[in-house]
Order: structure tokens, then sequence, then C-alpha cells
């Protein structure tokens, strides 16, 4: 059996049963709630690596501003993100984000370090977890554990202040909190459970509260690149597959050049950090008709997400055609794949012990390897230099009494050597083997979506998120599609998702139709028929033969959502004289789900509508009427009973069952 048995026979209560016929309704009305107006929306690209933020003034919505200049910062990597790293006082107390954060770990001597808390790439985890909830840790490079719901709190708390401070200071005034209406961007392959969880998180930073749920749009990565993409022009981005000059480059300079000269266009105006978004429909969108379909690659650090997406004219609104995938195929898979490469080398005992001995160093080794990272490219001849901070060196020769050097030479790894310099010397072949394999499952799963009959005629991918800044990543998918369709990469890739998450916040109707990630229904009884319902599942009560644990659906998984529709049903008590009614409301990644008791299906809602103290005479035909309304990444749920029109809500919660 299942973990809920069943329910009705457990609690007594009679249950619903729905009544006959189910009549669906379409509100007219589906949403009361008064647009209240912002002054300002701010966007948070909460990354694996790297965050940032970007607002905009609803008075001149063309403007997008990204926030100020961090301090610090990486030699070999200008980012207008920081990374997303956090630092915890040995109290667990906050005590800073991002460059500072790392800088600060970096300077503690190690013996005061390792009772500091310092954890990166943290958000990963909320991908991984199966069983999510609130009560999840995580644990710091000391190998201590905090719960993740105050690490991600943190995280938000600060870039609320520090948006909240560059507002103040631009405008003069102190700026409010109520005045800003907030846009929090997560990969659309993330489960229902993490997406509430970033909502929750936001709640305990106090950016929005249950009460006023609208102040905050948890968007989908994807889908916000998709909305930038739609107002790029020619001179906004590198378009792989023409063979014909774009921007004056001619197509025999290598992509990498044509993206330097990109950046050096971004770079000028980069002193400004505001980026003018023209209230038209860009260029290449000109050329996209009616039901044309593209699709949108987000790759990032932690996650690769796919999405496509179908014009829909006049207004251009979007309707997602195939549901979001994707999976943990981020650039990290590259940091993983050098870690592999000194395990080999240096021997995995030794660099687990590294890593928790010196915690800082290790940050350092990781740090410049990013930066070669960066500087891969299909054509490079000459090889890459990592410099092995010193603490490396000095404690290989403690640990294992032999050098670094003799430590290359005897390993069998031949295209990594040893410079007089003291670093690590990588030949470009070495390092595009350690890209190799995230990148060939990113190819992989595309083709995969390729394949669906959704995707047959698809004209534009559009290469988005801080790892398609990687030529050997462009040139990989230009060479994998690049006959099917143009492969175009937005300038200043990294911040695309960022962009268009501010310019979700201003106009969130922009997406219209969005495919449910999951099957929704409630649990009902129906009128047992021999041969038709399982023998086990007959519960008789007051003379009546009922089939218990009947899934009623609402919505199937992957079935197209209107945003904001609303799906009625109704019910009646199956004891009519009842006063408190329970409506369990439950979640399945199957289409056809028969019982509740099945595997795979979870509870995520219950609405308790307690009608005891009407006066009202209970009618003989009782209706109880359950509306679930969809839409946004939140769905809502209510009952109403007809009779005495009183009502109950519910946000669907897949964190407290």
């Amino acid at each position: 059996t299942s973990a809920y048995s069943s329910p009705a026979k457990s609690l007594g209560d009679p249950g619903i049963t729905p009544l006959s016929p189910s009549h669906i309704v379409k509100d007219s009305d589906a949403d009361d709630a008064v647009e209240q107006l912002y002054l300002v929306v701010v966007a948070i690209d909460f990354g694996t690596t790297s965050s940032g933020y970007a607002y905009s003034f609803t008075k001149e919505p063309e403007c997008i501003h990204v926030m100020r200049r961090w301090e610090g910062g990486d030699p070999g990597v200008s980012n207008q993100k920081t990374p997303t790293t956090i630092l915890l006082t040995p109290e667990r107390k906050f005590h800073s984000f991002g460059y500072a954060a790392r800088d600060f770990y970096h300077d503690l001597d190690p013996t005061e370090s390792k009772h500091w808390l310092y954890f990166e790439k943290f958000k990963m985890k909320l991908h991984t977890t199966s069983n999510l909830t609130m009560e999840t840790d995580l644990t710091a490079a000391n190998g201590k554990k905090v719960k993740a719901l105050e690490i991600f709190a943190y995280a938000l708390q600060f870039f609320k202040e520090q948006a909240l401070k560059e507002l103040s200071d631009q405008g003069g005034s102190d700026f409010e909190n109520t005045e800003v209406r907030w846009v929090i961007t997560v990969p659309a392959i993330w489960k229902q459970p993490a997406k509430q969880f970033m909502r929750q998180a936001a709640y305990k930073a106090g950016m929005a509260s249950p009460d006023n749920p609208e102040q905050l749009i948890i968007a989908l990565e994807p889908e916000a690149a998709s909305i930038y993409c739609r107002k790029l022009r020619l001179h906004q981005m590198i378009d792989l597959s023409s063979r014909a000059p774009v921007n004056g480059y001619s197509p025999t300079d290598t992509i990498g050049t044509g993206f330097t000269q990109g950046k050096e266009h971004v770079r000028r105006n980069r002193q400004s950090r505001t980026f003018m978004v023209e209230n038209v429909i860009g260029e290449i969108w000109s050329e996209l008709e009616e039901g044309d379909r593209y699709i949108v690659v987000d790759s990032g650090g932690g996650t690769v997400d796919m999405t496509v997406h179908q014009i829909r004219l006049p207004e251009g609104h979007l309707k997602e055609l195939y549901k979001a995938t994707g999976g943990p195929y981020g650039s990290l898979g590259v940091d993983y794949e050098f870690e592999k490469l000194l395990c080999k080398i240096f021997g995995e005992d030794f660099i687990e012990q590294f890593k928790i001995k010196r915690p800082a160093a290790w940050v350092d080794l990781m740090i410049a390897f990013e930066s070669r990272k960066r500087a891969a490219a299909p054509d490079r001849t000459n090889p890459l230099n990592i410099t092995l901070p010193f603490s490396f060196i000095d404690y290989y020769k403690k640990f294992r009494g032999h050098s670094v050097e003799h430590a290359l030479r005897k390993s069998n790894v031949d295209f990594v050597k040893w410079s007089s310099q003291g670093m690590l010397r990588m030949s470009p072949d070495a390092m595009n083997a350690l890209f190799k394999p995230t990148i060939d499952q990113i190819i992989e799963h595309l083709s995969e979506v390729f394949d669906k009959p959704e995707v047959t005629t698809v004209k534009f991918l559009f290469l988005v998120g801080g790892f398609a800044e990687s030529p050997l990543l462009q040139q990989a998918v230009q060479n994998a599609f690049g006959s099917r369709c143009r492969v175009i990469i937005p300038q200043d890739v990294g911040l695309t998702i960022l962009k268009g998450a501010v310019l979700f916040g201003l106009d969130p109707a922009v997406i219209k139709v969005r495919r449910s990630p999951l099957t929704y229904g409630v649990g009902v009884l129906n009128r047992f028929v021999e041969g038709k319902h399982p023998p086990e599942k007959l519960l008789v009560k007051d003379g009546t033969r009922w089939c218990t644990d009947v899934f009623d659906k609402f919505i199937s998984a992957d079935q197209s959502v209107a945003l904001g529709e609303t799906v009625t049903r109704s019910y009646t008590p199956a004891k009519p004289s009842q006063l408190v009614i329970v409506i369990n409301i439950y979640s399945s990644e199957q289409d056809s789900v028969s019982f509740i008791t099945e595997p795979g299906v979870k509870k995520c809602g219950t609405l308790r509508l307690d009608l005891t103290g009407t006066d009202a005479a209970v009618p003989s035909r009782r209706e109880i009427k359950t509306l679930m309304q969809f839409g946004d990444t939140e769905i809502k749920a209510m009952a109403v009973d007809v009779a005495t029109s009183k009502s109950v809500k519910v946000g669907i919660d897949f964190l407290n069952y």
C-alpha cells in the first residue's frame, strides 16, 4: 500500500463525490486582484556560479539598469555579476556575499577559517535533492551544516538591501520595499518544490509576504531569455550561421574575434550600465511569422534548460510548445572534470584532504582554473597555464614526501606538464577534453529535443546563459544544428536572463500559454461499479457502495494551460449532513492516474471547508465548487459552498506534506 492509505477509510469522514454532470465553468472574473502599481521592477538572477540584479522604472520601461560594478573581480573574468558565494561568522550570522565573502574567507588564517562557514555553488542542491523540505541542509566548506532556507534567505536579503540602497542613492530618497516588484529567476526544469522553496526564502528575506504574493514573481530562466531575445536588433547579436558579414565582420574572422569586437562595442557602453530596449519587435523577430517556432537553450553554471516557444501574433505573445527539459549539464561539469584530472595526477586522497585542510587555497585554485577555462577555444594552439597556490605545492610535499613536479612526471597524464614558473601547463587538447563530457551531454539532449514532433520546424536556436560564452560550446552547437536552424547568440549573453526577467516583471502577461509540468487532481469517492473498480477499493457507508481513493483529474501533465485559466469541478458531500468538508489535492508526473494510492502520486494541498455555525437549512443537493487556477509558477485552489457562499483558499504546497 502507498504512504497514503485510503483517506476515506482512515479518517472516517465520508469525503466528496463528483456532482453529475461535472461542469467546467470559464470564469470571466478569474482575477479580482487589483494590480498594485509598483515604481520599479527589480529582477534577481540567482545563479549557480554567479548572481546579479537589474532593474527598470515602470515609468521608463525601455531602460534596463544592470547593478553597479562590484568591488573585487577576477583577472580574466569581466563580469557584471558577482560569484554566488556566502560567508557566515562562526556564530552563523550573515557576514558577506560574493567577492567580499570570498576574499575575506581567503584572507583568514587557516586556524580561524575552519570555524567560519563558507558556501559556494549551493543552488544545485535544490535541483539534486529529491525530497526537498523547509528543513533541508547545506554543507559549508568546513563540513558544518546549515538549513538551506536560511542560506537562500540571507542571499536574497543581501540582494534586496543592495538594490534598495542603489535605488535610494539614485533617487536621493529612501526607497521602500513596497514600491518594488521583485522577480527571481529559476531553471524551468526545477521541480515544483524547488520553485516554491525559492518563494519561501524570498518571504523570509522580506521581499514579499504570503498576504501579498503578487509582489514577487518566480520567472523561468529560459522564458526570461526568450522575452529578451524577441527584442534583439541585429547589432546586438552574433549569428553563427550567417555567411554574410555580421556587424561588418567578414565570416573569415573566427567566431572568437567577432566576439571580441562585439564585447568592445558593449564595453564602451558599459559605463552607463543602462541598456536601451527599443520598444519594437527586434529585426530578427520581424522574420518570424505567426506559428513559427524557436528554441531557447539556457546554459548556465549548474543546469542547462531548453524550452520551445511559438509566436502568437499580433502581440507576439509566447506559447510554450514543449515542456522545458534539460539537466545538470552546466559549466560546473568542466570544473568537475578538472578536479578528476587533479585526482588522477596527485591522488584522490590528497585532493580530498587538501580541500578540507586548505579550503581557501582550493578556492584560489578553482579561480585560477576559471579564468583559463574562459580562454579555451576550438582553434587555440598555445598551452594554458594554471598557477598552483603555494600552499598546494607545500602541502603536497608534506603529504607525499615528494614534489608536485615529481608527481606530474610519474603520472601518465602526458598533456599536462610542469612549467618552471610553478604552473600546470595544459595543452589546448587537454583543456578541450575537460569540456567534452559536458558539451556532449548538451548536444545529445538537444538532439533528443530536435527529434520531437513539436520541434520539427524550429527556425532559430538562441544560445544564452553564462556557459554560452564558451566558443567550444558555440562551435559544437553550430556544427550539430547549424544546418537545421539559425544559431543566434545575444551579445553580453550572460546578462540575457537578467534583462529578460526585468521585461517579464514589467509585463507578466507576455507569456500566454504554458505546459503544466504535473497532473493535478483531488481525491474523491465514486459509486462502486462491479467489474470496473478493484474490489479492495470498496467502501460501504450507510448502505451506499463507494469506490475510494479515486483521483479526479483537473489537468494533465504537459497539457497547455493559459495563464490564469481556472478549472472548476463540482462535488457534493457523500453524506449530505456533513459540516466539515476536507478536499485533498494530489499531483503526479504521470498523465494517466486513476487512484491517489498509485506510486508517484503526492499530496500537495488540503482545502478544509468548515460549515458549522451556518444557520441556513442544509439543502438536499449540496454543491461544493472547487476551483484551481493555473498559470504563474504558483497554483491556487479554492472551494466554495454554493448554498452559503462560504469559501476557503489554499496555495498548492509541495514542501510541507
